[in-house]
């Protein structure tokens, strides 16, 4: 399949996907889209597994993985030997959070507009050892943005032992400073776990470059690898005392001993990372990402317009698209948001993530290779007859 193929994107390319046309897709961010070549070389690799699974997984497996983990690291800007995959990215935060030896006292830091269940996991991990949870206030949409990293190093204390950031936040798509955050916490000695869900894909990575001490991130958002293939990557100093969350017969052998193998599970998602980095860079790579973030900003622009109201993240270089609906009076609850976003779905064949703020119900729309600015102008008209119904 050569790239000449996907000189054209937006509708020239839908058929690459298996999407149902009775939906319109502009939620991309959310569980992603896996195109029918990248879901053929995963049933490529189930089959090789079936026809004989006790040879795969003691003879075939461990070296696929490998080479999975090498491909995924060189564009990522990384080493392989420190790449392991994990099933989401909440797994791999939760893998660096559960690993932590925390006394009472000790302090995690978060920030405002952090992902619910890194905050809620978090929390439970502070709540089992009395340590407590900082956060440092992000407020959407923030008027004082420019002066968030300052803000965030300033709440790192003496009992800090994790800070927590993300790379793009999920709730109010921003694009947070995090080379700034990871030299802060370097020069106060707090080790950083960066939440990248969003990041693979979406936005530019140097893992190297940007040397916090954990990184993690979803493959099958962006990228649009299978679901279940995401990956956590570790610095070489910090290896040593990390666990996976289910813990088996690798423990004590090293990082890629122990997260390598946790036990049987289809891994077929993983090993079709390769298939999924190449379709990525069929469609243009670095272009590719461009174009949808440009995407985004024009289609962030359109709803405000059209619907008289707020594009809260714009200038944001990222992939999304956070539109306030012109609601005015109603209850700014996450139960509020969710039964409106089931309306848009239920009466509109359309889904896009609904978040309450204070500032009012916000609207989070996603641009990849499939979509087209037509798809943000009717999804406009949905919205605003949803609007005249409340």
């Amino acid at each position: 399949m050569s790239a000449a193929r996907f000189q054209a994107l937006g509708k020239a390319v839908r058929a690459e996907w298996p999407l149902d046309d009775a939906y319109l897709t502009v939620n991309h961010g959310a569980f992603g889209a896996t195109p029918k070549l990248v879901l053929a070389a995963q049933a490529a690799w189930r089959d090789r597994m079936e026809a004989q699974p006790s040879v795969f997984m003691r003879s075939i497996l461990p070296q696929a993985l490998r080479a999975s983990a090498e491909a995924l690291a060189a564009f990522l800007g990384a080493e392989g030997d420190d790449v392991v995959f994990v099933d989401n990215a909440t797994t791999g935060c939760n893998a660096v959070l559960r690993s932590l030896a925390l006394q009472p006292g000790d302090e995690i830091l978060l920030h405002g507009q952090a992902y619910g269940a890194v905050a809620n996991t978090a929390r439970y991990v502070a709540e089992q050892a009395g340590a407590r949870i900082v956060t440092a206030a992000l407020d959407f949409p923030d008027p004082d943005f420019a002066g968030f990293a300052s803000r965030f190093a300033a709440c790192i204390g003496p009992r800090t032992r994790l800070a927590i950031i993300d790379h793009i936040t999920s709730p109010s798509a921003l694009l947070l400073p995090v080379a700034e955050i990871a030299a802060s916490c370097r020069a106060a000695g707090v080790p950083l776990l960066v939440d990248g869900a969003h990041g693979p894909g979406q936005t530019e990575i140097d893992l190297q470059a940007l040397d916090a001490d954990y990184y993690v991130g979803n493959c099958h958002k962006w990228l649009a690898a299978p679901k279940g293939c995401a990956f956590l990557w570790t610095r070489r100093d910090r290896q040593a005392g990390l666990h996976p969350t289910t813990v088996s017969h690798g423990f004590g052998g090293g990082y890629l001993s122990e997260f390598d193998w946790t036990g049987t599970r289809d891994a077929t998602a993983q090993l079709a990372i390769q298939s999924a980095l190449s379709f990525h860079e069929r469609l243009g790579g670095a272009g590719l990402r461009r174009r949808n973030i440009a995407l985004a900003q024009e289609a962030g622009a359109l709803l405000a317009a059209e619907l008289g109201t707020t594009f809260g993240n714009a200038g944001h270089a990222v992939a999304m698209a956070m539109v306030r609906l012109p609601l005015e009076g109603v209850p700014l609850t996450k139960a509020y948001a969710t039964s409106l976003r089931g309306r848009l779905l239920d009466e509109f064949q359309t889904d896009a993530p609904l978040h309450a703020h204070p500032s009012g119900i916000w609207l989070r729309v996603s641009a990849h290779a499939y979509n087209e600015l037509d798809d943000y102008a009717q999804l406009a008209g949905h919205c605003r007859r949803l609007v005249e119904t409340i």
